[in-house]
């Protein structure tokens, strides 16, 4: 078994159109790595320098990583991973 990973609408062109990937068990960290490898390009959208980028936001089994242990928190087979980049816009 192996990590569920929803891949959102603008990333998708760099999975072949699926809106879900499998990856391996490890730290989000490794699992991004893992993708990247499997999808290159994905890794840069999502990461950078060892770290999620600002505007991505990545929950674990629905919990957002950053009140988890952000990029070590851990992922185990079974586990669902969506990666949801922020949207800003709109009018105040």
């Amino acid at each position: 078994m192996a990590v569920k990973v929803r891949i959102p609408t603008p990333l998708q062109r760099l999975t072949q159109g699926k809106e879900e990937v499998e990856g391996v068990a490890g730290t989000v960290m490794e699992l991004v790595t893992d993708l990247d490898k499997k999808f290159p390009g994905i890794g840069e959208r999502i990461s950078e320098a060892g770290k999620i980028r600002r505007f991505v936001n990545i929950y674990v089994n629905e919990e957002d990583i950053r009140f988890l242990k952000g990029e070590a928190t851990v992922v185990k087979d079974g586990d669902e991973v969506s990666i949801v980049p922020a949207i800003a816009g709109g009018r105040l």
